[in-house]
């Protein structure tokens, strides 16, 4: 019976090597969008935590003419009115918090630190299931081409992480 202890294997070929880093890039570049976006978010937020800014947005609501979408349109003003310039602080928060966890992310694979990895695959794991519901509760494209590239992204990197750290440094 042949020995497979990863002490024996041979360490990946520079072309496995070069497809990794190719595809922790991609990755780090995905993390980094996400990022972006949410750095946007946080920051429209706190904008419309002042109060005259809150009510020019209902105002503008209010007078914006699509149509079709009167009801979505009343819908969201009545959403706003109801949560106030104030919680607006808390989305900000929020969004920020999670974009300090994607940029972490990103630069950790950026970077290839071994840490990236797994951090990656349990920071990205742990919200698959509440992208999964969310996904069949209110089904969205956008929604399930998240979900499917965090899928992918977490298996590719428990993937990449299970090679042997022997092998790394070998490489390195």
């Amino acid at each position: 019976m042949p020995d497979t202890d990863r002490s024996t294997r041979p360490p990946p070929t520079e072309t496995t090597e070069s497809r990794h880093r190719v595809g922790l890039r991609v990755i780090a570049v995905y993390k980094a969008v996400q990022t972006l976006a949410l750095v946007l978010v946080a920051l429209e937020a706190f904008r419309l935590n002042r109060t005259e800014n809150f009510n020019q947005l209902v105002h503008w609501l209010q007078h914006l003419s699509l149509a079709g979408s009167n009801s979505l349109r009343w819908q969201l003003v009545g959403a706003l009115m109801a949560m106030g310039p104030s919680r607006f602080v808390a989305i900000g928060s929020v969004a920020l918090a999670y974009a300090a966890l994607f940029a972490t992310e990103g630069i950790g694979l950026w970077l290839r630190k071994y840490w990236a990895e797994w951090f990656t695959v349990i920071a990205t794991g742990s919200l698959i299931p509440l992208e999964l519901y969310e996904t069949l509760l209110r089904f969205g494209w956008i929604k399930l081409a998240t979900l499917l590239a965090n899928a992918a992204i977490v298996a590719y990197l428990v993937r990449v992480a299970l090679q042997s750290r022997a092998a790394r440094h070998a490489r390195d």
